[in-house]
């Protein structure tokens, strides 16, 4: 079962959160599996989008937003773009859009730059879309590149997700991620900032100064320690296991964890209206054109695997302008 676990170390301006997906990872990997026009992941590929959903679900349960998550990889590599969106109650979905040429495969080993920044091209992208906007609100986005200052591919996506934490957040942080066919997990450490509505202290204190009063130590010390886990520890052990062996010299104060209906868990939000939206949007002319070449517009969604199918006289209807009634007439307005 999926579970999500928060704990502040006493006294001290640093959190940690830590997720275990495996029923809402199975699932993921099972629709992808058993769908016919895709089948299943390369290993690469799988661990690679199971280390994004671990790190979205991190995300969004360390910020608390009102609204989705979502985080995408996407270049020029035989990997287009893998995508993860997590709700505000942590509900997730996941997919990968690959394309290989000429029986070209995947290998184990292959890097996280051969598979989506052959050529310096490649990006990663974290946007919130709030479910509640102002009148003309966009939904926020950073994007950082797959590589360092000096032009050299990145090839953890934890370095990749450290970075922009520090440049959209000013916050240090450190991720620890892995997955393999049925466990995706992560393990975050952050810096709070000493003044304001983090300051676990209760001083005000500027950054400038915390590396006077050690702050800054405390949490190079706390990290040095969550970097030292290994792979298949944060695969194979139980939370309780992790952060007994981890920090077993520190005070840490845990929450209630998230188990069952509040962990993070699949789901898909696709429908019906929405891709007869889309079809819309495609234009009435484009609709027919399909149509002639087929007897059905037939959309699968890529997360979930549904198929939605649209007759002619379906697509039709999606173009008719709603009737109104005039109240009391009885006639069409």
């Amino acid at each position: 079962m999926s579970e999500l676990h928060k704990f502040l170390f006493d006294g001290l301006p640093v959190r940690g959160v830590i997720v275990r997906l495996t029923d809402a990872w199975t699932e993921i990997l099972r629709r992808r599996a058993t769908n016919t026009d895709t089948g299943a992941y390369a290993e690469p590929v799988r661990d690679m989008l199971g280390e994004m959903t671990a790190a979205a679900a991190l995300m969004q349960a360390n910020i608390k937003f009102d609204g989705s998550l979502v985080l995408q990889i996407f270049g020029d590599g035989p990997v287009k773009v893998a995508v993860v969106e997590v709700q505000s109650d942590l509900a997730l979905r996941a997919t990968a859009t690959v394309q290989l040429q000429g029986g070209a495969a995947l290998g184990a080993h292959t890097t996280l730059s051969q598979m989506v920044n052959a050529h310096n091209k490649g990006r990663c992208a974290i946007t919130l879309d709030a479910n509640t906007k102002f009148p003309g609100q966009q939904p926020y986005q950073g994007v950082v590149p797959l590589f360092d200052d000096h032009g050299q591919p990145i090839e953890k996506l934890s370095e990749v997700l450290e970075h922009y934490m520090l440049q959209s957040e000013q916050l240090d942080t450190t991720l620890v991620l892995a997955a393999d066919d049925t466990v995706a997990a992560g393990l975050l450490i952050q810096r709070l900032p000493m003044a304001g509505v983090g300051n676990l202290a209760g001083s005000m204190v500027s950054k400038e100064t915390e590396d006077q009063i050690g702050r800054n130590e405390d949490y190079n010390r706390i990290a040095v320690l969550a970097s030292s886990l290994k792979r298949e520890e944060l695969l194979t052990l139980d939370v309780d296991t992790i952060l007994r062996r981890l920090f077993w010299e520190e005070a840490i104060t845990r929450f209630e964890p998230l188990v069952g209906d509040t962990a993070p868990r699949f789901r898909c939000n696709c429908s019906r209206e929405r891709v007869g939206r889309m079809i819309v949007g495609l234009g009435r002319e484009e609709a027919e054109e399909i149509l002639t070449e087929r007897a059905e517009i037939e959309v699968g969604c890529e997360f979930c695997g549904l198929q939605y199918r649209f007759d002619p006289v379906d697509a039709a209807l999606l173009f008719v302008e709603p009737v109104q009634m005039v109240s009391g007439s009885g006639e069409a307005q």
